[in-house]
C-alpha cells in the first residue's frame, strides 16, 4: 500500500505535504478538468465542504461535476457525507431510517445521493456513500478557555473520529459489495457534550473543561448579521434531544 499515490486537487492549491501526495490547484465544478485529474484513478473522493450559507449554490455543480468526471473515467465515486439528509428523527438513526429532511439546505445532500445512486442503479457509474455525525475538535479546551456551545450540555450525541471516516471511506471505495450503498461510520456510543469535553481534558491532561450553551435567542440573533450562524439554526435540533442525532 506504500507505493499508492494520492492527488489533493483544491481551488487554492493547498493541503498536506508528503512525496506521495500531488498537490493541484483546480476548480472542481469544472467536469473537463476534473475528468481530466482523475483519469486512471482508483476512486475520487469527494470530501469538499462548501460554506454553510452556500451550500444551495456551490453544491449543485460541485455534485454535477463529480458524477461527470466518475461516469467518463470509470472510477468508483467515495463519497464523505453526514446526517443531515435524514432530517429530524426521534429515534437512533440506523441503515434503515429514511432520508427525510425537509430543510433545504439538509435536503441538498440527500438529493445528492439520489442523484448518484440513480446513476449507479442505470450502470453508469460506481458509487458509494459513508456518512458520519459530528466530528471529535475540542482543541479550545486545551488551553483551559471557556467553551460555547450552541446546543444541550446534557443530551447524548453520537461523535465520530474523522480517522474513522477516512477509514471507512477508503475500504468503502474499494470493496464492491459496499458499492452502491450509503454506510454509518462506525462511532463510540453516545456521550454528551459534557462527557466528551471531560474525557478529552482527562486524556491531554488539560484544566477541566468550562463549558457553557448558547441560548437560542442569542443565536438567532448573532444569524442576523453572520450568514454562517444564520444557517445554524437549520440544524439546531440535532442538540435538542437525547435521540435527535445518535446513530448506531
Amino acid at each position: 500500500m506504500n507505493d499508492e499515490q494520492v492527488r489533493v486537487v483544491t481551488r487554492s492549491g493547498g493541503g498536506p505535504e508528503h512525496p506521495a501526495i500531488e498537490r493541484v490547484a483546480a476548480d472542481a465544478t469544472d467536469g473537463d478538468r476534473l475528468t481530466e485529474l482523475t483519469a486512471g484513478a482508483a476512486a475520487p473522493y469527494n470530501c469538499a465542504s462548501p460554506l454553510y450559507h452556500r451550500w444551495l449554490t456551490d453544491w449543485p455543480p460541485l455534485a454535477a461535476a463529480l458524477l461527470t468526471a466518475a461516469e467518463r473515467t470509470g472510477a468508483t465515486l467515495a463519497v464523505t457525507s453526514n446526517l443531515y439528509g435524514y432530517g429530524p428523527v426521534d429515534s437512533p438513526i440506523t441503515a434503515d431510517t429514511p432520508l427525510a429532511a425537509t430543510d433545504a439546505k439538509l435536503r441538498v445532500r440527500a438529493d445528492m445521493w439520489r442523484a448518484a445512486l440513480a446513476l449507479h442503479d442505470a450502470g453508469r457509474i460506481r458509487v458509494t456513500e459513508v456518512r458520519g455525525s459530528d466530528y471529535i475538535e475540542a482543541r479550545p479546551l486545551l488551553a483551559g478557555r471557556r467553551t460555547l456551545v450552541p446546543g444541550a450540555l446534557g443530551a447524548p450525541h453520537t461523535w465520530t473520529s474523522i480517522k474513522d471516516v477516512a477509514r471507512t471511506l477508503t475500504t468503502a471505495a474499494i470493496e464492491e459489495q459496499a458499492w452502491g450503498r450509503a454506510w454509518l461510520v462506525p462511532s463510540h456510543a453516545p456521550m454528551t457534550v459534557r462527557e466528551l469535553a471531560d474525557r478529552f481534558t482527562r486524556v491531554h491532561g488539560a484544566p477541566a473543561p468550562r463549558l457553557a450553551r448558547i441560548p437560542y435567542p442569542m443565536l438567532w440573533g448573532a444569524g442576523l448579521i453572520s450568514p454562517m450562524t444564520r444557517e445554524l439554526r437549520a440544524t439546531y435540533y440535532q442538540s435538542r434531544g437525547p435521540s435527535c442525532w445518535t446513530h448506531r
